[in-house]
């Protein structure tokens, strides 16, 4: 689209700018489409060590208990990228789990090629889950609004050019003001920035309405109500390096995100459904991986003697558990776990 006086790219939000650029237009092009996939430009827990989907399967089987061992039992690996947390999700349930789970990754790619054929492959969310939907690191993706205070303690919508050119535009208004009221409150100060997380909240609420029992479970880059970052966290990432966010579809475009809102959004979502007696909750990747059997702990000098090849593998075990848990780094990355329709069942994060 271009500007009719200039001749360049006409100023949009950042979130019409990040929605071209990370998905295309009409279904075709963007940074999400390209064949190399995110783990071609950045690292996520699912990269790091196959402790992680090991992690994820244990949770699936407390769902599975929680829910007296339905069959099927679903498994919605929500933003799939190449598919490989659901692939290593099925390789490590127990037989007799994996022989009732129906599996599902959900991406706007097409399939990739070697995926298992019992694994379906979707660009929405089925529409009636019992189990576990698993979104890692999307909501961070859904694209947002960002606003900045301007010299006279307006708070207005940041402009975007595909260059990644900004200026100020209209006054925050209607439902966006209202978010930021209720959840980023503006101070007033020249310069200080937000990311109004309504369409997070929107898209979180949508899949958890998606289902009927079970957990859905969001893995991010968060903040809540009591640290918001001053300056927002709007920023891209290329070739596994952080970069300027530029909207012109060549690297990712990614912001921290209000997990707390979400999690209202997504109870909202599920009002009518059965109680639960256990309701959402938000925790650090680090407290969620050990309460799911991650512990990073060191295996025992003395196995080195007595089983040297057992001893480097279980010191390598350690050192990828102690990545997942890194305080600073994937350790500090925040979950949300909202049950949906399971009134009897106990916390899933205890065996």
């Amino acid at each position: 689209m271009v500007d009719e006086v200039t001749g360049a790219d006409e100023w949009r939000g950042w979130r019409a700018a990040t929605q071209a650029a990370l998905y295309g237009v009409d279904g075709t092009g963007g940074f999400y489409r390209r064949s190399e996939g995110p783990a071609g430009h950045f690292r996520t827990s699912v990269h790091a060590s196959p402790l992680f989907a090991e992690a994820v399967a244990r949770l699936l089987c407390r769902v599975d208990e929680a829910l007296g061992r339905p069959a099927p039992l679903d498994f919605v690996d929500m933003a799939a990228g190449r598919g490989e947390l659901v692939t290593g999700v099925m390789a490590a349930l127990p037989d007799d789990v994996a022989a009732r789970t129906r599996a599902y990754a959900v991406e706007v790619a097409d399939r990739p090629a070697g995926l298992a054929h019992g694994i379906g492959w979707l660009s929405e969310p089925p529409g009636k889950i019992n189990g576990l939907l698993f979104a890692n690191e999307w909501l961070d993706n859904v694209p947002v609004e960002v606003a900045e205070v301007d010299s006279v303690g307006v708070t207005r919508l940041v402009l975007v050019r595909r260059s990644g050119a900004e200026r100020l535009g209209e006054p925050v208004s209607g439902p966006e003001a209202q978010w930021l009221a209720r959840w980023w409150p503006p101070t007033g100060e020249e310069g200080l920035r937000a990311e109004i997380g309504l369409s997070r909240d929107t898209a979180w609420a949508s899949v958890v309405s998606c289902v009927e029992r079970g957990l859905a479970v969001a893995v991010d880059y968060a903040h809540t109500a009591d640290a918001r970052p001053p300056y927002g966290t709007l920023t891209g990432f290329r070739d596994g390096r952080e970069t300027p966010p530029v909207p012109d579809g060549s690297c990712d475009i990614t912001a921290h995100v209000a997990l707390d809102a979400c999690a209202e959004a997504g109870a909202r979502a599920v009002t009518g459904a059965p109680r639960t007696r256990l309701g959402a909750r938000l925790l650090t990747q680090r407290a969620a991986l050990r309460a799911l059997g991650i512990t990073g702990a060191r295996p025992p000098l003395a196995l080195a003697s007595t089983s040297p090849a057992a001893y480097v593998r279980a010191l390598a075990s350690a050192g990828e558990a102690a990545e997942l848990l890194a305080p600073g780094g994937l350790g500090d990355f925040g979950w949300l776990l909202q049950p949906v329709g399971i009134p009897d069942a106990p916390d899933p994060l205890k065996p």
